[in-house]
């Protein structure tokens, strides 16, 4: 049982043997049908597979039966050269079988085998795999720079992204491993070559110095040995060299090569039919044999005609099924809201809508093989590890009315977003530093506004090696998604799902929610307070520390905004978290006196409080404010502005209106081991 579990382990050990030991006729013979069986193994493995990964051993297996033959080869010349040129009955046949009695022209068909073997085959095959380990090494770092973009943006969880990092870095080890083994393949043609030349002279001379035939016999003789030496050790060099070929060229498909033959060469049956009476017409040439080109011609023209009967035939069959499937939801849709009752399911708005143009239904469609859905599952979860919040169901529809590439996004019913994809294209985005200019149809990504181009699938690892970010259309559409719920999360957060926050949060602390709802804080108050904080970008995760902190304030502030502020400031190490860069943080800060002037403008009414500034220094203020952020944009991506905690919540206010993504915090939201470093100023005296 152990030497079964160490099987390869003893072949390799038996292999070595081969060179030093002599081997009888009759163990040779097995050994070259274990060769041969061994190749056809692995060409018909590589024709089966789905991609070169799933054979991810062929180049250790390339090694192995490169020194299998070599072994064999050794072992054959010994016998071939000591035995008066008797190595077994395998290469006697093989011999026979091609020299068909006149050894030089059977000697010369075997020098034909061993240049298309070598020139090739093996010569294409090397060339094959040094380019693919090339392009696959030079496209790593915009796989990878894609890989990112789709975890940043949730498309995609740490776990995905570690399963495509893993297949990316063998995807290199594989190709680099094929670069180096081809050169196995070119060396065991040489090797091939040169030993036949060496049975050939040596055993001829042998022969006429050591036994009693004529010259015509001995050449006779060791014609036959080396030529069966040959074909025994050149046939599975073939096949190996095949499957070299096959498994490096693979990397676009994904079914085996038969499906992949099947469905693509007989996917045009005018195809068929024009070759078909293109050969037919070759028996207009004088002298040409009619009967075969006619067999061949009218074959092709046949077997076109039958598929496209074929596809004719299913195509009226899918359009009749769709029609009858249309008239019976007809049907069954006007016997539905015959009932009253019914009609008052459609008073409801879904709080999330995308519907899409028929182009795009094979990517949504889970039964055309689109994983749409997966897809907003894995954001779904995501987002509730970022932000505390659970994103409602996303109601999925199609759309006749739209362009047929494009998306809507509603929100409540309304249209907040729209896109336009191309599905069999690739978005490439270039991040600033690519190396060339690639072609395609211009246009701007949609989630956040960046020129890009649309390319095709042959593009895309040249854009990649040029420095590129190129991501699917699916992940296009699915990010700006994500980025529009991250934009209107606050709007879709009801009371009911404040209700089943609060429920799990008492599976782990029931008396602070007992404490604090509805006691202190009611459910409504405390939905305006999650509001609050969603729609600055702040995770409500921590909703024990939120409730708490509503139980020590809540009894004597009523302000749902003031207590939000509170909240903040308890936030304080998220918000560090969220808007720092390692320990330390660039901001805008406001100048004192324009601090000042903002709390004299503070205004209380029954309703709460707002701002009364004149219109000219609210103006002033937007002026110099972007004055300042423009100053700083080379520094920091993202501008904060620093006020003091009273001041945030009424400036964040007075810009929202301005300048609606303005990151605002106070200094009492950030954590005291952060370094604050003010790189601009917006001072009052600018706005006079």
């Amino acid at each position: 049982m152990k030497i079964l579990h160490n099987a390869t382990v003893v072949f390799v050990i038996l292999i070595i043997a081969l060179i030093i030991i002599p081997l009888p006729p009759f163990f040779l013979d097995f050994m070259f049908i274990l060769s041969i069986s061994i190749s056809l193994i692995i060409l018909l493995t590589t024709m089966f597979i789905g991609g070169p990964l799933e054979f991810s051993i062929f180049p250790s297996m390339l090694l192995i039966t490169t020194l299998f033959r070599l072994a064999l080869n050794i072992s054959s010349t010994r016998l071939i050269l000591s035995n008066e040129g008797q190595a077994g009955q395998i290469i006697k046949t093989f011999g026979s079988f091609v020299l068909g009695g006149n050894p030089i022209v059977g000697f010369i068909v075997f020098i034909i085998i061993l240049i298309v073997q070598f020139i090739v085959i093996t010569k294409g095959a090397e060339r094959i795999a040094e380019v693919s380990a090339r392009f696959t090494l030079d496209a790593m770092p915009g796989k990878q720079m894609a890989i990112d973009a789709d975890l940043s943006s949730g498309i995609i969880n740490e776990q995905e992204a570690k399963k495509r990092r893993v297949i990316i870095q063998r995807e290199a080890e594989f190709y680099g491993a094929m670069d180096g083994a081809t050169k196995l393949v070119k060396g065991d043609a040489i090797a091939a070559i040169l030993i036949a030349v060496i049975n050939i002279i040596a055993g001829s001379i042998i022969g006429i110095v050591q036994s009693d035939m004529t010259f015509s016999e001995v050449l006779y003789v060791y014609s036959i040995a080396t030529v069966g030496d040959g074909l025994v050790s050149q046939i599975p060099a073939l096949m190996i060299s095949t499957a070299t070929g096959m498994i490096v060229t693979r990397a676009a498909s994904e079914n085996n090569l038969n499906e992949d033959v099947k469905r693509q060469f007989l996917s045009q049956p005018n195809v068929l039919i024009i070759s078909g009476m293109a050969i037919a017409m070759m028996c207009l040439i004088p002298g040409a044999p009619v009967f075969q080109i006619a067999f061949l011609g009218i074959l092709l023209a046949v077997l076109g005609y039958i598929l496209m009967k074929t596809s004719t035939v299913q195509k009226q069959q899918e359009e009749s099924d769709e029609l009858n499937e249309m008239i019976r939801k007809e049907q069954d849709e006007v016997s539905y809201y015959r009932n009253i009752d019914n009609v008052y399911d459609l008073l409801g708005v879904d709080p999330i809508e995308m519907e899409f143009g028929y182009s795009l239904l094979p990517l949504v469609d889970e039964n055309s093989g689109g994983n749409f859905i997966d897809r907003i599952i894995i954001f779904r979860k995501q987002f509730a590890l970022d932000m505390g919040i659970i994103v409602p169901t996303v109601r999925l529809r199609d759309n006749g009315l739209i362009n047929p590439n494009q998306y809507l996004i509603k929100i409540k019913g309304e249209e907040v977003a729209r896109g336009e994809i191309l599905v069999d294209y690739y978005l490439a985005l270039d991040p600033g530093n690519s190396t060339g200019t690639i072609e395609g149809i211009d246009t701007i990504e949609p989630a956040y506004d960046i020129p890009g181009k649309w390319i095709r699938e042959s593009e895309r690892e040249m854009a990649e090696i040029y420095g590129y970010t190129v991501i699917d259309p699916l992940s296009v559409m699915v990010t700006h998604m994500s980025e529009v719920i991250k934009k209107h999360i606050y709007e879709l957060v009801s009371r009911q799902d404040i209700q089943a926050i609060l429920k799990n949060v008492a599976k782990r602390n029931q008396a602070v929610v007992d404490d604090v709802i509805p006691g202190i804080v009611s459910l409504s108050d405390l939905q305006k307070i999650v509001t609050n904080l969603l729609r600055e970008g702040i995770p409500v995760r921590d909703m024990e520390g939120i409730l708490e902190t509503l139980g020590d304030y809540g009894s004597n502030i009523n302000d749902t905004d003031m207590l939000t502020e509170y909240v903040r400031q308890k936030l304080k190490r998220t918000i560090t978290r969220k808007y720092t860069d390692g320990n330390n943080i660039k901001v805008i800060t406001l100048d004192q006196e324009l601090e000042n002037t903002i709390l004299n403008s503070i205004k209380k009414n029954e309703y709460g409080t707002y701002l009364a500034i004149e219109p000219s220094i609210v103006e002033g203020i937007v002026k110099n404010l972007t004055a300042q952020m423009e100053k700083v944009k080379e520094l920091i991506q993202q501008p904060v502005i620093l006020t003091s905690p009273i001041v945030r919540i009424y400036f964040k206010r007075l810009m929202d209106q301005f300048l609606p993504n303005l990151t605002v915090l106070s200094f009492n939201e950030i954590d005291t081991n952060i370094q604050i470093q003010a790189i601009g100023i917006v001072q009052i005296e600018a706005l006079q």
